[in-house]
């Protein structure tokens, strides 16, 4: 299994510890960027996916970088909507 299927299967299976650093290698397997949204954008990221211009849009987990469980099923809805998973 490869890095990318094993970060995949993690997402997959919703661990409470998954981290934004995690979450960014994730998005970007599925060609998805972080843009930068400026000085006063905060705790606030987007991500966008060049080949169809889909946003998703969250904020940076703080002060610990482990994501919300809310958080993890938006984006696992987000990418099923997109045909992704």
């Amino acid at each position: 299994m490869s890095r990318k299927e094993k970060i995949v299967a993690r997402f997959l299976s919703k661990p409470k510890d998954f981290r934004y650093e995690e979450l960014v290698v994730l998005l970007r397997i599925f060609g998805y960027e972080e843009i930068n949204t400026g000085k006063t954008s905060g705790s606030g990221r987007a991500f966008v996916r060049a080949q169809s211009g889909h946003i998703i849009r969250l904020h940076r987990p703080h002060p610990e970088n482990v994501m919300r469980m809310y958080q993890i099923e938006l984006i696992l809805e987000e990418l099923k909507k997109q045909n992704l998973i």
